[in-house]
């Protein structure tokens, strides 16, 4: 068999180190991201770290580079013809999957399962981005820009029926865990597709296709790679597990909660009439006087005495916040 030319593209079905090493990259720094949820779910840090804006900028790179690296893989796998088997037992794995996600999270977490998570994107983009692996590459471009912008240019209240959540037009955010709407990812997924298409002919050959991992972390980041599918399914119920044990050993963390208590007590503060600058010391001054009562973290509904005795404790801290009393 004649060896492939420098300009050939490499073969479909060949695995690329490098390409599984990214994967395993994303699943390491998603695993990082979730287990930051965790410990701020579980109380076991001070305020949820995945939940303020870095966090969520971590988390939309995140999702963004699984996202890339799918379209890539769909001009790889694809790019000389559909392999309609292989491809077809993917979506089918990957669909089965993002089921199995919105089954367990809508008995665990029923206030905000996830309908529409990163392995449905995945999924729904998988499907849609396969005529775009064979179209000229400007239109995949052009379509992939378009998509991003959709939701600065098209949003609209009409969009934000529950059915349609899914497409990210709507003007409101859906309570759930996990949301990753076709727009604007399915046009990451476009914008990988481009990416692979202009790259695919210079790809056999060079050093990135001829890269092989050596050493032990890299071997198990490549093999955390060929199986994203497993690990992503694995990897939080294995996170939960742990932490769920850690704090039952330790309990939460005692100031666990205490910046969002003083966000929202403030918030709710000024708007029913407060002084924004009173409501924010009212703020500290109940906090601390919650902790010293021992009526913080307990984690269970105040009973008629608590609640009139945290009640009463929070008036005096405004009071004395105006400077119309001392403080409790």
């Amino acid at each position: 068999m004649p060896a492939s030319s420098p300009s050939s593209p490499p073969p479909p079905g060949r695995r690329i180190d490098a390409l599984d090493l990214a994967r395993g990259a994303a699943l390491a720094a998603m695993a990082t991201y979730h287990g930051l949820w965790d410990l701020g779910f579980l109380q076991l840090t001070p305020q949820n770290l995945a939940l303020t804006p870095p966090g969520r900028v971590a988390a939309h790179l995140i999702a963004g580079s699984f996202l890339l690296l799918v379209g890539i893989g769909l001009v790889l796998a694809n790019g000389g013809g559909v392999r309609w088997r292989p491809f077809l037992w993917r979506l089918a794995r990957i669909g089965g999957a993002a089921l199995l996600i919105t089954a367990a999270t809508r008995i665990a977490f029923p206030q905000s399962y996830i309908f529409f998570g990163i392995l449905h994107c995945i999924a729904a983009s998988s499907l849609l981005g396969l005529p775009f692996v064979f179209l000229p590459v400007p239109v995949t471009a052009l379509a992939a820009a378009a998509v991003m912008l959709a939701p600065q240019v098209v949003a609209h209240p009409l969009l934000d029926a529950p059915a349609l959540y899914f497409l990210g037009l709507g003007r409101g955010l859906p309570d759930t865990n996990d949301w990753v709407p076709l727009f604007p990812w399915f046009g990451v997924v476009l914008a990988g597709i481009a990416l692979a298409r202009i790259a695919r002919p210079r790809l056999a050959g060079s050093a990135i296709v001829r890269w092989r991992a050596r050493n032990g972390a890299a071997r198990g980041a490549v093999l955390a790679g060929r199986h994203s599918l497993a690990v992503y399914l694995v990897h939080q119920p294995v996170l939960l597990a742990l932490f769920t044990g850690l704090v039952t050993l330790t309990g939460p963390h005692p100031k666990a909660g205490l910046a969002g208590f003083r966000k929202d007590y403030a918030a709710n503060c000024t708007r029913t009439g407060g002084e924004p600058q009173a409501c924010r010391i009212a703020a500290r001054c109940t906090a601390d006087a919650l902790r010293r009562e021992g009526l913080w973290g307990s984690g269970k509904p105040y009973s008629a005495e608590q609640r009139a005795r945290a009640q009463s404790l929070s008036q005096l801290c405004y009071e004395a916040a105006e400077g119309t009393a001392a403080p409790p």
